[in-house]
């Protein structure tokens, strides 16, 4: 098996496709939950906390120069970096606790009692009977 096809039956799989799926639309949750930090939470706890744009919390540690530039701290983002991270891990979360939540819902139901029908019943027995003798 040459080496291309080897790689496209890897890449077919069900479970790298699915993996793939779910990289993608995590990118896209992790965009989601930057704007809403950004945008929707931050600007009210910086109103609370006196009108602190977090954005713009930082410590110079270099003033710039002419031939280099400032070298900063910027904590608030980290700030809002870790408020992000806190977001997408409780909707993580959420959302594994759902999936093992609903994997007990399966496991608990009983499992379907096989009907036999009666002429298999009678020709079982029937077939017993023919093994005594």
């Amino acid at each position: 098996m040459s080496m291309l096809q080897e790689f496209k039956t890897f890449a077919m799989r069900g479970n790298v496709v699915d993996m793939a799926v779910g990289i993608i639309i995590g990118a896209a949750f992790g965009k989601i939950v930057s704007s809403f930090v950004n945008d929707v939470i931050m600007p009210p706890i910086g109103v609370l906390l006196g009108g602190v744009n977090f954005r713009d919390l930082a410590v110079v540690i270099q003033q710039a120069t002419e031939t280099q530039a400032e070298v900063v701290i910027k904590y608030g983002a980290f700030i809002q970096t870790i408020i992000d991270f806190i977001i997408i891990a409780f909707a993580v979360f959420v959302g594994v606790k759902a999936m093992n939540s609903m994997k007990k819902k399966e496991e608990a139901k009983p499992a379907p009692v096989a009907v036999v029908p009666e002429d298999v019943k009678l020709l079982t027995e029937i077939r017993d009977l023919l093994k005594k003798d």
